[in-house]
């Protein structure tokens, strides 16, 4: 009802007859007949009346009442359906900059923030000292992790962490059956590593949480990590990737350090690894 209070009959594309009133906005009737549906139908709607309600319908009604994403999901909820999935509102889109300061203050520890095909979107300076994210990678973060060689030598938990990697990933491929660039990229990874294949046969499959990592660094030695990785409501085709130190091989202080003045000027000559 509230929904439908705000709506004129103008923004419906209705005559308002220039008389005044005593509803504001829409009628129940004016949504019914806009939406497709009997009148009585949607006055049960609005009843929270047990009726059938199917998601054609609702977005009918969401169409009407000029519903955003979320306010379109809240709807299927209310009515007792599983909700779409969730889309970027269009007055959401522009945070990046937020985003960015996000990670940077992530600082010295490691951060990245990835889209729904695992394409890297932005990252840290201590994600590429020491995850080796770098421009003349795919920015790919599944295919790099099966194709890029320096991370492949640094990670020492690579093999534990492939089977989650991609059970995940077929978590995601699943939640939107169809999808094209998730398509495209299990194409790419497919041609580029029979390791992947292999595990991607098994089925398996996984959601995003925290997996502990543990990598070698050539100027520090071993670092133990733990990464989650976190949803932003606000803009659902991005997940944010946090690493942690672990209370092992004095990890937070070689990642201060790697970060100091001192460590930046080690990471600029090349070492082996």
């Amino acid at each position: 009802m509230s929904r439908r209070a705000r709506v004129t009959p103008a923004q419906a594309g209705l005559p308002d007859g220039g008389a005044r009133r005593r509803t504001p906005g829409l009628r129940r009737e004016e949504v019914a007949v806009l939406a497709g549906v009997g009148a009585s139908w949607y006055q049960w709607l609005e009843q929270g009346r047990d009726i059938s309600v199917s998601p054609q319908v609702l977005d009918a009604v969401a169409r009407v009442l000029r519903l955003g994403n979320t306010e379109r999901r809240h709807l299927y909820l209310l009515a007792g359906l599983n909700p779409p999935a969730p889309e970027v509102a269009p007055d959401k889109r522009d945070m990046c900059e937020g985003l960015r300061r996000l990670i940077d203050t992530w600082m010295p520890y490691p951060a990245h923030i990835m889209d729904l095909y695992y394409n890297c979107v932005m990252y840290n300076d201590a994600a590429a000292v020491v995850l080796g994210m770098r421009p003349d990678i795919t920015q790919n973060c599944l295919v790099d992790f099966f194709t890029d060689p320096l991370y492949r030598s640094r990670s020492q938990s690579w093999e534990r962490n492939a089977r989650t990697v991609v059970a995940q990933f077929r978590a995601a491929c699943a939640a939107r059956p169809g999808d094209e660039g998730y398509r495209a990229v299990l194409a790419q990874v497919s041609e580029a590593s029979e390791e992947f294949t292999a595990l991607w046969e098994e089925r398996d499959i996984e959601e995003p949480g925290q997996v502990r990592k543990e990598l070698e660094h050539p100027l520090v030695g071993l670092l133990c990590v733990e990464s989650t990785a976190m949803k932003v409501p606000a803009r659902p085709d991005l997940t944010v990737v946090l690493h942690t130190p672990l209370d092992e091989a004095n990890t937070a202080s070689k990642l201060e350090w790697l970060a100091s003045p001192e460590g930046r000027r080690g990471t600029m000559y090349p070492v082996a690894g």
